[in-house]
């Protein structure tokens, strides 16, 4: 006997609690992140440096998420969920804590720096990965719709921006980067007691129709080119990784390194930052909410062009042509309020179409591409402010980010994301 995701199922309140905790110790681990992307360009300019290194920096925080992404998905599949996100957070958090830690003592140069945080990043898409894989068989259980759900768990993440941004502006503003950084490792510690506490190994087993869960194990490398070649083969999961990966890329100039140094040049430092940051992450969690109840009616292909273009170009110009701090919060709510459908659409999306027992290592090496392009966005941004300078960089991201995310309205194989049954085997 099967069930569809899709339908409305009766409600576990244990599964209920278990899915609850798991999308707060995603909010709270992710709200470290934010508190990192904070503090550390600020640390480095309070060392005086540069725009380009302040790219740098950003480079050595998103690179690992490339690596881990494509390496560590196989091992979140072979070790279980569970433990992999417990482990992911208890090793990025020993990592974060040691910044301060050397800085207060030995002291903590920028080679020490790059370093600590790309180790501390290494684990954060293995972490995010099984907190996601987990996601199906809660949801079928807590009697959830799959798209609603995966809403929750981006909406979880967007929260962690709008409360991680406050927190991070005020403590870097009034307390330094170090308070920051000691602030994030406590995240990481509260996110993995959380999952060690009240989210249970997942009992439902999610799938699509005609999947076997019963896969004989193999090596290591023969499960990361089985993903490997089920990304290569998949038209659809080509052209979203592509997508993403652009504007992935697009996103880490702007946000990495060209708004942390134009609130640091133009809107007085940290805590503009910090209120630009906490609106856009306020703005995508209503999105969030209120598209997971309408998500199961609208067309996905054209509602995922529409937000995602309103989601990168409206806020850009904003900044290209050196609008006042109002029209700035204006723009990035608007931009918040789209962004909110883009993730459920697409999360939905790969659960619906990668089996699940190979969704661990799929879902890493899909990060890895759509990420691949983040380090390079964070160091071309500090690049093109030290060249080009700030507004001509916003302008150009903005007339790129407009015209790539309306390819889906082409057709072609977009046309696949339209909606395929998810089942749930009854126990």
């Amino acid at each position: 006997m099967s069930k569809n995701l899709g339908e409305a199922l009766p409600r576990d309140r244990r599964a209920m609690g278990a899915l609850s905790a798991l999308l707060a110790a995603h909010a709270i681990s992710q709200t470290g992140n934010v508190i990192t992307a904070f503090a550390i360009p600020f640390y480095v300019l309070g060392l005086g440096g540069s725009g380009v290194e302040v790219g740098i920096a950003a480079f050595f925080a998103t690179a690992p998420v490339v690596v881990g992404g494509a390496l560590g998905g196989v091992v979140v599949d072979r070790v279980g969920h569970r433990r992999a996100a417990i482990v992911a957070d208890l090793v990025s958090g020993a990592t974060v804590l040691a910044m301060p830690v050397l800085a207060l003592t030995v002291g903590l140069p920028f080679w020490a720096l790059l370093i600590l945080v790309f180790a501390g990043g290494l684990l954060d898409t293995p972490g995010q990965t099984a907190r996601r894989v987990m996601l199906p068989g809660l949801t079928v259980r807590a009697g959830v719709r799959i798209e609603q759900s995966v809403g929750l768990l981006d909406g979880s993440e967007r929260f962690a921006k709008l409360i991680g941004a406050s927190i991070a502006g005020l403590l870097v503003a009034f307390l330094g980067p170090i308070a920051a950084l000691f602030v994030n490792a406590a995240t990481f510690a509260v996110s993995a007691l959380l999952t060690w506490a009240f989210v249970a190994a997942v009992p439902a087993t999610v799938r699509l129709r005609g999947d076997s869960v019963d896969t004989p194990r193999s090596s290591y490398w023969a499960d990361l080119a089985e993903g490997f070649r089920f990304v290569i083969h998949d038209p659809l999961m080509r052209l979203v990784v592509g997508l993403v990966l652009v504007t992935n890329l697009l996103d880490a100039a702007r946000g990495s390194t060209l708004m942390p140094l134009y609130a640091n040049d133009r809107l007085g430092g940290a805590a503009a930052l910090g209120l630009l940051v906490a609106v856009m992450g306020g703005c995508a969690l209503v999105g969030n909410v209120a598209f997971g109840f309408v998500a199961h009616r609208v067309p996905r292909r054209v509602t995922l062009a529409v937000c995602f273009a309103l989601a990168g170009g409206p806020s850009s110009a904003a900044f290209a042509v050196g609008a006042p701090l109002p029209v700035l919060v204006a723009m990035t709510a608007l931009s918040g309020l789209a962004a909110g459908a883009i993730n459920p659409i697409l999360g939905t999306v790969e659960l619906e179409r990668v089996p699940e027992h190979m969704r661990g290592r799929v879902f890493g090496l899909i990060n890895a591409g759509a990420w691949a392009g983040v380090p390079f966005g964070a160091l071309l941004g500090g690049i093109a402010a030290d060249t080009i300078g700030l507004s001509l960089a916003f302008g150009i991201i903005a007339v790129v980010y407009t015209l790539v995310t309306l390819s889906p309205l082409s057709g072609g194989a977009w046309r696949a994301m339209e909606r395929r049954p998810v089942v749930v085997a009854a126990n």
